[in-house]
């Protein structure tokens, strides 16, 4: 165990990120080479004993979080890695991105600073990978059973490597062309650069996982047809994500510089990609506004910012939460309380102000005679009903508007449905029962994961999906698992409650 005081005499310290200013002049990751393992050891120090360790709960992968401080603290990196990897196929990713709501779980939260177990995680994750820890792990026995699994974000590949760890043959399709799904080109390579995915990838490749890119399952090219996969495969799992944008209905909406956020990321990770010079849709020289207040658009925010926009803001329609942990959302919800993304502080270094509009909406677009967006007109907004205050308009320069206003659910395609048995439920997502999730119900055999049927979400829900759908598909194929299932994928759709403590209202 950890030092049963350390909680006490020792102080939350985080690992600070890279300046601004010289972080702003590069791609390089915001921590990079920043993690100290004495301090990493130290803080992991400060997990206290408390019997009952809500960090478990408050992380959908169910992370053994007080074994690996544990044994962080004592730096023994090795039982460490194998404890982290014991229930997340790719810490190096979610030590990464992940929000962290294991932190705000946490027993210190009720009257003191969480564990910085983000920063632990992380630490262990790049130790591990130092040490030569990181080494494929093929299975002993082959199952003669082939599993198709559609989409390779993060949901796809923990899938896909637990079904192959399994015994069986994996092959991936992916519509792209590079694995890695949005960690590829949603992922900016200031939070996480792409040799993570690479060095994983690579582990698959060696462990059995065949992967095919430019296969868009049941898609107009016609290049990888649903009845193939249902002929040619024992069973089919589908994590195509939910990548269908949200719309933003105003006036303008088509004139040219406006669009979607992910678009707009994509063209930025294939610079860094080699395949462009310069971004198609670059910020350089522009003012920029971001329409949407969530990772996402603190994502363009950053990107913005390194591409040498003139200006930034972003608008968020809900008001400006407060410093404190709300009445309703007591202990161990995930709170919506301000929170000041490396995004947000690269741009107060800059600006010396927050980007953000709390409570503001946009009205309009207007152009500048040849069709290009000009300038935005925006309202502030009641934060009840979200309605327009009258006598709040102003207009504000737009040379590039980014709509990061979210995703609705997978992308329509008939031929994937219809080849598949797919519906769609009340949230826009394929629905799913305990018979379907299974491989029962609609059509034997089909099972779906991740975004694709939980909704946009965490990068830890998808791969605790992708775990869990990997356990349903070898009892479905074999009778038996011992793949473990950290979330039943059936369950929707989740309780408000559940969407809350997981920042998803």
């Amino acid at each position: 165990m950890t030092d049963p005081f350390g909680f006490m005499r020792i102080p939350r310290s985080p690992v600070a990120p890279r300046p601004v200013e010289e972080r702003l002049g590069d791609w390089h990751e915001v921590y990079a080479g920043q993690a100290l393992l004495p301090l990493i050891s130290e803080q992991a120090d400060r997990c206290m004993d408390c019997g009952i360790p809500f960090c478990h709960t408050g992380c959908p992968l169910g992370n053994l979080v007080p074994e690996w401080n544990a044994y962080a603290a004592r730096g023994d990196w090795a039982a460490a890695y194998e404890r982290l990897h014991a229930t997340n196929n790719f810490p190096d990713f979610t030590g990464r991105l992940c929000p962290a709501p294991c932190e705000d779980a946490c027993v210190l939260t009720i009257n003191a600073d969480p564990v910085t177990i983000k920063n632990v995680e992380q630490a262990i994750a790049d130790e591990g990978l130092r040490r030569g820890y990181l080494v494929p792990r093929p299975p002993e026995r082959r199952s003669g059973k082939s599993v198709a699994v559609i989409g390779s974000g993060p949901a796809g590949l923990a899938a896909a490597q637990q079904l192959t760890r399994a015994g069986h043959e994996v092959v991936v399709y992916e519509r792209a062309d590079r694995i890695g799904g949005l960690l590829r080109y949603g992922i900016p390579e200031f939070k996480m650069q792409k040799v993570h995915l690479e060095r994983r990838i690579a582990q698959m490749r060696a462990e059995g996982t065949s992967f095919l890119t430019g296969a868009d399952v049941g898609g107009p090219a016609g290049d990888a047809p649903v009845g193939e996969l249902r002929s040619r495969y024992d069973a089919v799992v589908v994590a195509v994500g939910a990548t269908e944008s949200r719309e933003l209905a105003v006036p303008g909406r088509d004139l040219a510089g406006i669009h979607q956020a992910m678009e707009y990321l994509t063209c930025a990770n294939r610079v860094r990609e080699r395949d462009y010079p310069v971004s198609p849709l670059s910020a350089a020289g522009r003012h920029v506004v971001i329409v949407g207040g969530g990772d996402t658009g603190s994502d363009c925010l950053g990107t913005a910012l390194r591409e040498g926009a003139l200006s930034v803001v972003q608008l968020d329609i809900n008001p400006e939460p407060g410093s404190g942990r709300p009445e309703d959302q007591p202990w161990p919800v995930y709170p919506k309380v301000y929170r000041i993304s490396h995004a947000h502080e690269e741009a107060r270094g800059r600006e010396d102000t927050d980007p953000r509009l709390f409570a503001s909406a946009t009205l309009d677009f207007e152009g500048d005679g040849a069709g290009r967006v000009r300038s935005l007109r925006l309202t502030a907004v009641e934060p009840a009903a979200r309605s327009p205050l009258s006598g709040t308009e102003r207009v504000i320069p737009a040379g590039l508007v980014l709509l990061a206003l979210g995703f609705s659910g997978p992308e329509r395609s008939d031929a994937l449905c219809g080849g598949l048995g797919l519906e769609f439920d009340e949230r826009g997502n394929f629905a799913r029962d305990a018979a379907f999730a299974a491989g029962g119900g609609r059509t034997a055999g089909v099972f779906v994961a991740g975004d694709a049927g939980r909704g946009q979400s965490l990068v830890v829900w998808a791969i605790a999906e992708g775990r869990s759908a990997a356990s349903a598909v070898d009892r479905y194929l074999t009778g038996s698992t011992s793949l473990p299932a950290p979330v039943a994928p059936h369950d929707e759709p989740m309780s408000a409650l559940g969407r809350l403590r997981y920042g998803e209202l």
